[in-house]
């Protein structure tokens, strides 16, 4: 990182956010206006002129601008399918090596935060915590080591083909027995209307638990990031509560 590295608004939000997150954890901190930037950004000496005037201690601005120089505060990506977000993953590059003990805390909180005792592996310099379709795995780098961390809802596709499938075909049967030659009981029309809103209620479901989903993970690995690139002496004891749901 160079004194003439100059972070545009992303970037400042970010690290402001950061910043302010890894000194006040157990405090309220007040809402942080983000400056005006021209073209050319903010050098790293006014971003801690500004952190100053918010109470954020420069060594706080700084390290956060370190993480955003190594990639480290790269938001969630959202994979999705037909528009649906159906898998959410975070990586987090530690630009140092992660000892034994600081991966034993990162497992206390992937087990606190997503209110699970998951499976551990180790396979040479390979290490892995994994619940189902969510994993984290720790991985050497170029720079140490690195956490990925990335969940999928493994059942969407079933779901929206079932219930599409259910919902074209109750109408394709109402269709054809209303105006068809061959009409349909009253009974056997209500049996299919009701497979129709079986179909479209399913589909429903899924549009509208998905997105509720996939804030709660993002939030989560966000929370983690947040708390994995702290100084190892910051990292958690066993006492930090779970992400709450989100929106």
């Amino acid at each position: 990182m160079t004194a003439n590295r100059r972070y545009q608004e992303q970037e400042i939000a970010l690290i402001l956010e950061q910043a302010s997150a890894a000194q006040e954890r157990a405090q309220d901190q007040g809402a942080i206006a983000l400056p005006t930037t021209d073209q050319h950004g903010l050098t790293l000496q006014q971003l801690q002129e500004i952190g100053t005037d918010v109470g954020i201690a420069p060594e706080f601005v700084e390290r956060a601008a370190r993480a955003v120089d190594r990639g480290d505060l790269v938001p969630t990506q959202r994979r999705t399918w037909l528009g649906l977000p159906v898998g959410v993953a975070r990586t987090i590059d530690f630009g140092r090596n992660v000892s034994d003990a600081e991966w034993d805390r990162i497992v206390v909180t992937l087990r606190e935060t997503f209110e699970a005792r998951g499976r551990l592996q180790r396979d040479g310099s390979f290490r892995q915590w994994t619940n189902g379709n969510l994993q984290a795995l720790l991985e050497p780098s170029a720079t140490g080591h690195r956490l990925r961390l990335s969940t999928r809802k493994s059942d969407v596709t079933p779901r929206v083909l079932i219930g599409a499938a259910m919902l074209l075909n109750s109408a394709v049967i109402l269709f054809t027995g209303v105006l068809g030659p061959n009409s349909l009981t009253t009974s056997a029309m209500i049996g299919v209307a009701v497979t129709g809103v079986i179909g479209l209620a399913s589909l429903l479901s899924v549009g509208l638990v998905l997105p509720r989903w996939a804030r709660t993970r993002a939030a989560q690995m966000e929370h983690i990031a947040a708390r994995t690139l702290d100084a190892p002496d910051e990292l958690p004891g066993g006492n930090e509560p779970a992400v709450p749901d989100v929106r």
